[in-house]
């Protein structure tokens, strides 16, 4: 008797999770979410969860960078903020963005919210939250470690919430571990040596990321990118040959705090 009361409850568990599956929300998602261009690096629409890896926590300001340059072209009249998440402890040793450097990327300081959280429950539930919000284009989350609150249960509530309601979130990961989630898509990013000027061979010039696609392969066929950044946001450039190492450029740690004057925050 208690293993047919089991059976139906797996059925009737299978048929809620199968009714969730073919909301509209979902399916746009999935058929929807990439604007492919004739060449290059897709521009992707709204409702994703992207995970974005880099092996060492010295290039987070790289992904920052990949994330925020997405997050960037998510800003319209209707959704006119980006959140950025990370926590207490964290903004203390690693600073915040800056916001000259922001405007040097051409993202404007004003649109980003910078929320400080003193735990991880506490910053997984702001970025549930926020992602209900018709005002919020994309959340980027800085997630240190491997914190037992980011499961694959919180993980599929983040995607649902994101493909319901439009906006993106990007969860900064560090190191070369892996966990089970249900994110859209899964980068690996490493940090490039940066353009040269014209004119100037010495002169340092944009900035320049290799990711690779993990997870997500139903979205989009290519795996491998080598980007640069320009004013019309992300270019993808041909593989140089000897020019990409395993571990990339090292990059220099995030600036104090005391630098991130004119950005709003929340807390």
């Amino acid at each position: 008797m208690q293993t047919q009361n089991r059976q139906q409850r797996l059925v009737a568990l299978r048929d809620i999770i199968a009714d969730i599956e073919r909301k509209p929300a979902l399916a746009e998602a999935r058929t929807q979410s990439v604007a492919a261009p004739e060449a290059g690096f897709p521009r992707f629409s709204g409702g994703l969860v992207q995970e974005v890896f880099t092996d060492a926590v010295r290039n987070g300001g790289a992904s920052l960078g990949f994330a925020l340059g997405q997050a960037g072209t998510l800003l319209t009249e209707k959704r006119v903020a980006v959140l950025y998440l990370q926590l207490e402890r964290d903004a203390q040793f690693f600073g915040l963005p800056y916001g000259p450097g922001l405007l040097s990327f051409g993202f404007d300081p004003s649109r980003l919210m910078i929320v400080r959280a003193k735990e991880m429950k506490e910053l997984l539930w702001v970025a549930e939250e926020a992602l209900a919000c018709r005002a919020v284009a994309g959340i980027v989350a800085d997630i240190g470690g491997v914190p037992e609150a980011l499961d694959f249960t919180a993980s599929r509530r983040l995607s649902l919430r994101a493909a319901e309601n439009g906006a993106s979130l990007f969860l900064l990961r560090y190191g070369t571990r892996r966990e089970a989630s249900a994110a859209h898509l899964r980068w690996c990013l490493t940090p490039q040596r940066s353009g040269r000027k014209p004119f100037d061979e010495r002169a340092p010039g944009a900035a320049r990321w290799s990711v690779t696609l993990e997870k997500g392969l139903s979205l989009i066929q290519q795996t491998r990118f080598l980007l640069e950044w320009t004013a019309n946001g992300f270019a993808t450039l041909p593989a140089e040959p000897g020019r990409e190492s395993r571990h990339g450029t090292a990059l220099p740690l995030a600036l104090s705090s005391r630098l991130a004057d004119g950005l709003s925050q929340a807390g």
